[in-house]
């Protein structure tokens, strides 16, 4: 018996002696890579001050690390920050290349976008009130073709698609667009005002607190350059107007292209 517990015992011993070996190498590891991303954004920032880092990390390929950028851009960096590679990078998998570039920016515009409070948007639900797919779109009332797209929202509810409107004033804030947007938003009936405005009617002056500054700030955060931009419940943008059967079929699953 006391040689079986001194058996268990060297064990034991060698059990908490390799754990000790990993955890350190673990935490040594961890700690290089922190400094790599430590000095990566030092040496960003003191080259090109004018850059806006949202996260450093490491990529799938060995030896790069991604910096993502304000705006969801991407650059691949040595660790040593000396080479760079600004771009997307791209995986062969059977199904063909893959951006990966694009699908992390879809999963933070996804992200993004599922934190703002649906009160703060424009909604029009489907007509029998059962939502089969959703749309986010970044709409300006005086572009022309957001003035298109919301021609046809009535035939996407009419399919069971919610068309949910975030405001961007292509022209910029403070301009007169981006007053007809915030008189939109606080408009008693904003459903009939955004049918209004985008038919060119009047927009009496109204104002109130209102999302149209943050949500134009959302926007260019997540890439967003022209109106309309439509933003796909898996965060996929689809920049430019659409027309509603080709984007209907595509949301329903009735075609691979929208």
């Amino acid at each position: 018996m006391q040689v079986f517990s001194a058996s268990l015992h060297r064990a034991f011993r060698c059990l908490v002696l390799i754990s000790l070996v990993l955890t350190h190498y673990a935490f040594a590891e961890s700690s290089d890579e922190d400094a790599e991303i430590t000095s990566i954004k030092k040496l960003l920032l003191e080259t090109q001050p004018e850059i806006q880092i949202d996260e450093v990390t490491k990529s799938p390929v060995e030896g790069l690390y991604e910096v993502t950028t304000h705006g969801g851009q991407t650059i691949y960096v040595t660790p040593d920050a000396r080479f760079f590679i600004p771009g997307d990078l791209y995986e062969a998998k059977s199904e063909g290349l893959v951006n990966l570039g694009e699908s992390k920016r879809n999963t933070i515009r996804a992200e993004k976008i599922a934190a703002i409070d649906e009160a703060d948007m424009i909604v029009f639900e489907p007509t029998d009130g059962e939502r089969k797919a959703t749309v986010t779109v970044f709409t300006d009332v005086d572009c022309p073709y957001c003035r298109k797209l919301h021609a046809e929202v009535e035939a996407l509810n009419a399919m069971g698609i919610a068309v949910r409107y975030l405001g961007f004033p292509r022209t910029g804030l403070n301009t007169e667009t981006h007053v007809k947007m915030i008189s939109t938003w606080c408009a008693e009936d904003r459903l009939a005002m955004m049918t209004s405005a985008t038919r060119g009617g009047e927009v009496p002056p109204v104002d109130c607190e209102n999302p149209i500054a943050s949500q134009y700030q959302l926007g260019r955060e997540v890439g967003v350059t022209g109106t309309p931009a439509l933003v796909l419940e898996d965060g996929t943008m689809l920049p430019g107007y659409v027309p509603a059967a080709t984007l209907g079929s595509y949301l329903l699953g009735n075609s691979t292209q929208p």
